[in-house]
């Protein structure tokens, strides 16, 4: 399959389209005029672009939480409650598992199944299933601005149904929904499928409808490197950007280093700048999310809300956009709204108490370099290996092991890169695999594992890893070794 970072014709696209809507009777609702006119009758404070444009130039950031369950009733019930006892700003719709392998057949059976026994028996909300009528009564229910969430590497009817649905902001990307989440989805396909998604955005664009875009940026979520989360976002940024779209929030999972974290927000949005206008994207609009910590949970649940507030207090002092909030039951599975409400508030309070104090810590400025430095690395190589095209260099890049993405379950990504705490907590690279790193970010990175090393006595390991990876479920940060 060819693919290349160009727009997509418009004879092509409606070509695709054709076959896209006829995957489920629900494709049938969709009527693009009617949508149109659909989305200007929304106020603008249900419409998510101008909500974070506004927090931008506000210097605030919003508060954001995951939810969906089966059935709309309770799905509306559900939002609601997050949107008045939980003092959300924005608010999700989590898509179901069905849904996002494009398994309409058996959501259709979930929802049935749910109804009989009068709770959800799916893990989301299943939006292609409901279709384009029911959607719309989801956003009429509510006063704030909603966010499809999902995971889905093909989701082009998806997208189709909840944006003539109503929905203003939606998730993902050809990269970061592929290697995290699928085993043997080819990445050649997913960049195709999704820049179908960027083009549909951009066309509700040019019709005067503006639809947030957001890639995923925890990936994995465990010890994720931010130059390889930070490549990611900002090559899904130049793919969308050149279907059309202008505004985008690119994203970071939070690693627990402070000063790292906080780099990294700031980091993000420059070099994301910085590629839009070297590739010519001069009138994209830029923001940040900061997702809370993605990893294990402690099971208490007065541990989990210091995890929680830890997250809250990264995401104000980096001045994020906005963050994704967890709950105190994520140790346990599935959140009761309550507690996916106590999140939020506990987020919102912790925020607001931050939301005038500034991080001026002395390595901040040393540590943000580091940053941009391994993200050049990366980015460049990928426009290198494509010959100036992004889209075609992306692939190759996941080929080659250049972009590494750890503990992805895809056959294609390389899995040779290994991350681990240094001594302070900051997320290196242990092995560092096919990393198109310089030898003095390689010899940086080797250095900060051995210092942490030396400091625990042992050698610098696999064990390492481990021990990082369950640290914080534990109470601790950086995995150490018992005494």
């Amino acid at each position: 399959m060819e693919i290349q970072n160009k727009r997509i014709s418009d004879s092509e696209f409606n070509k695709i389209r054709e076959e896209v809507l006829r995957q489920w009777p629900t494709g049938k609702e969709v009527d693009f005029d009617d949508a149109i006119k659909y989305h200007k009758s929304l106020p603008d404070n249900k419409i998510f672009s101008k909500k974070l444009i506004d927090a931008k130039e506000k210097g605030i950031t919003l508060i954001q939480p995951r939810a969906g369950v089966a059935l709309l009733k309770e799905h509306i019930e559900l939002l609601t409650y997050l949107q008045d006892k939980g003092e959300a700003d924005l608010l999700p719709t989590t898509i179901d598992s069905y849904t996002r392998q494009n398994r309409y057949e058996e959501a259709e059976n979930g929802i049935r199944e749910s109804i009989k026994a009068n709770r959800s028996l799916l893990n989301g909300f299943p939006a292609v299933n409901h279709g384009v009528h029911s959607c719309r009564q989801l956003i009429d229910s509510l006063n704030i601005p909603v966010q499809v969430r999902h995971g889905t590497p093909d989701a082009r009817l998806l997208t189709e149904i909840t944006y003539a649905g109503g929905f203003t902001s939606y998730e993902g990307g050809g990269i970061s929904y592929n290697l995290p989440y699928a085993k043997n989805v080819p990445m050649e396909r997913t960049i195709k499928d999704w820049q179908y998604v960027d083009r549909l955005t951009g066309i509700y664009e040019e019709a005067g409808v503006s639809i947030n875009r957001e890639p995923y940026g925890p990936l994995t979520g465990t010890l994720v490197p931010p130059c390889i989360s930070h490549s990611v976002a900002i090559i899904e940024a130049l793919l969308a950007a050149e279907q059309g779209v202008k505004n985008i929030t690119v994203g970071y999972g939070q690693c627990g280093n402070l000063v790292q974290d906080v780099a990294a927000i700031r980091a993000l949005e420059d070099l994301t700048n910085e590629y839009m206008h070297k590739s010519g994207y001069d009138d994209v609009i830029i923001t940040t999310v900061f997702h809370q910590w993605m990893g294990g949970f402690p099971q208490d649940e007065a541990k989990a809300f210091g995890v929680i507030s830890w997250g809250s207090a990264t995401a104000a002092l980096s001045k994020a956009t906005k963050v994704i909030v967890k709950t105190p039951h994520e140790a346990a599975g599935v959140p009761t709204m309550e507690a996916n409400a106590q999140g939020l508030r506990c987020t919102k309070q912790v925020i607001s108490m931050l939301s005038d104090q500034v991080c001026t810590a002395s390595n901040l400025a040393e540590e943000k370099e580091i940053i941009c430095a391994e993200t050049r690395c990366i980015v460049d190589k990928c426009f290198e290996l494509g010959n100036g095209d992004i889209a075609v260099g992306a692939v190759r890049a996941v080929q080659a092991g250049v972009i590494d993405i750890p503990f992805a379950p895809s056959r294609f990504n390389a899995g040779k890169m290994l991350p681990a705490r240094d001594n302070d907590g900051a997320i290196r690279m242990l092995e560092i695999g096919n990393i198109p790193f310089t030898q003095d970010l390689i010899d940086f990175n080797r250095s900060k594992i051995e210092k942490r090393a030396q400091a625990e006595n042992r050698k610098a390991s696999f064990q390492m890893v481990i021990d990082d990876v369950y640290a914080i479920s534990k109470g601790r940060l950086v995995g150490r070794p018992k005494a």
